[in-house]
């Protein structure tokens, strides 16, 4: 712990009050007073922040600008769950790329931390003030969460959402595509594909996911208007693991013959193609998911899998580098956040 941080000088007791610091780092006076004097009883997350809202405080009282590196360089920080996601994993390669077209004067730094769970995001997030010139998240709703990002950009560090907003935050805004429309989207195409009574089979990630939850609703509406004789009789929140999707999969192919249509709100298309080659009824069950990459391209391809919603990783990350550039420029101008496309792709249209 730094030695000056924490022991209050007499130019310090001058300048910041105990209530002030308390006040922006949402915590009691006691709390503070413990934390500047290495006293116990703080949680080790809750000094980091209380920590970092003292040099943040400082900073904005002597005027100082927030440390660059070399040259006046810009540093970003994108937080994504870590695992087996394909449409993640194809994310981290984009910011890797753009961030080394970009040259020495912006980097992207990629911390993946554990997916789904909201405590983990919230400390990842408080651990970068400081450190960083703007931060973007796949966010979780979940009240830790919107307090670390509203702490965050408090402290004016800009934080933005990717792939997946964050509802009642302080955050600067969201980049990614329209998830309901995304949604209403595989409605309407499930409701016009399948040609006879059956069931529907929805799997998703999780509902912590703003993203998620966006196209279930979508998805719900537009087939109970389109289609209502195409019951949903199941969904399954897999966590974005292919192998519980198979397994799930598995077991509802075999109990439910009358299965006629899959809509897959998160990752996890290989678990259901799997299941679906395996049982024999790849070509029976109409099966729709999102992301192109290399697997569900060639599920595309061998007719497994009839459609997929896709979004535009490469372009997101791009309006991700402009926007956070922008938000260290002048915060009086207004920053264009414009949702990217829903793109629908089929055998027929790969390319």
């Amino acid at each position: 712990m730094n030695q000056d941080m924490v022991h209050p000088t007499e130019k310090r007791q001058n300048k910041l009050r105990l209530a002030d610091i308390a006040k922006r780092a949402g915590v009691s006076t006691a709390t503070v007073d413990r934390v500047i004097h290495q006293r116990p009883g703080v949680k080790p997350h809750t000094a980091t922040h209380i920590e970092a809202v003292i040099r943040e405080m400082e900073s904005s009282l002597v005027g100082a600008p927030r440390n660059r590196g070399p040259r006046g360089q810009l540093k970003f920080d994108v937080i994504l769950p870590k695992g087996v996601n394909s449409f993640f994993n194809n994310l981290e390669q984009q910011v890797q790329a753009v961030s080394q077209e970009a040259g020495e004067d912006i980097v992207f730094n990629i911390q993946r931390i554990e997916g789904f769970n909201p405590s983990a995001l919230a400390r990842c997030i408080r651990s970068l003030v400081g450190k960083t010139d703007g931060i973007a998240i796949v966010a979780i709703e979940d009240p830790t969460v919107r307090e670390a990002v509203n702490s965050t950009v408090d402290l004016g560090v800009p934080v933005v959402t990717l792939v997946s907003d964050l509802s009642n935050s302080r955050h600067q805004g969201y980049i990614g595509m329209d998830n309901r429309a995304a949604g209403r989207t595989a409605g309407y195409l499930m409701s016009r594909f399948v040609k006879s009574e059956g069931s529907i089979l929805m799997t998703a990630g999780s509902m912590s996911l703003r993203d998620h939850e966006e196209r279930e609703i979508g998805f719900r509406r537009v087939l109970g208007e389109c289609n209502a004789r195409l019951p949903i009789i199941a969904r399954l929140d897999d966590h974005d693991d292919y192998r519980r999707t198979y397994e799930e999969t598995r077991e509802i192919l075999q109990a439910n013959s009358d299965l006629v249509g899959i809509y897959n709100i998160g990752a996890g298309n290989r678990g259901i193609a799997n299941a679906l080659i395996e049982s024999g009824r790849q070509q029976d069950i109409i099966f729709i998911g999102h992301e192109l990459t290399s697997f569900s391209r060639q599920y595309l391809i061998d007719g497994t899998m009839d459609v997929v919603i896709d979004q535009n990783p490469r372009s997101e990350v791009e309006q991700l580098k402009k926007v956070l550039i922008e938000l260290n420029g002048d915060r009086s101008r207004p920053v264009d956040f414009a949702l990217g496309q829903v793109t629908v792709i089929f055998r027929e249209n790969l390319h």
